[in-house]
């Protein structure tokens, strides 16, 4: 967990195909990929700290990038914090089931568990919780909207 800190947080957006997505870097490292919900500030643009995190978002949308390499600065649970190392482990262009995530991490019965560790990821498409999918494959639970994680899973299935 987050020690308190008493440097301000960097923050852009960055309008991405699938709408605004809001950046926070503290310290250089990477806290919050999230979808801007309701309007959103065009004044928080890229700078010399965000820069490169755009740069590389900007390359996924594009189809050029698979893997992203920043630092991340995860803060949750010591379980949230498992399942999202087990997120950044399943290959771009592929799914998972929350039963096979929760399988992965040592702890089989933990599916629902997981579902809400994904729920609460607060770095979305970095740590790729859209590639996680129900028992049956269905495309279920997303916190940008199932309409996004469709958009995603598509988008790396056409660059894979």
């Amino acid at each position: 967990m987050r020690q308190a800190r008493e440097e301000v947080p960097t923050k852009a957006f960055f309008v991405s195909p699938i709408g605004p997505v809001k950046l926070e870097l503290w310290g250089g490292r990477v806290t919050r990929v999230d979808f801007a919900r309701g309007q959103f500030h065009s004044r928080a643009v890229p700078d010399a700290t965000t820069a490169g995190v755009v740069r590389q978002l900007d390359e996924y949308f594009k189809g050029t990038r698979r893997d992203f390499d920043m630092e991340l600065d995860l803060d949750g649970t010591e379980f949230q914090e498992e399942v999202w190392r087990a997120l950044g482990r399943i290959p771009f262009g592929e799914t998972r089931t929350y039963g096979q995530v929760a399988a992965a991490i040592g702890r089989p019965a933990a599916a629902r568990a997981v579902g809400a560790a994904c729920n609460a990821n607060p770095i979305s498409i970095v740590v790729p919780c859209h590639r996680v999918v129900g028992a049956g494959g269905d495309l279920v639970g997303y916190g940008g909207g199932l309409w996004r994680k469709r958009w995603l899973l598509e988008h790396e299935s056409r660059h894979s």
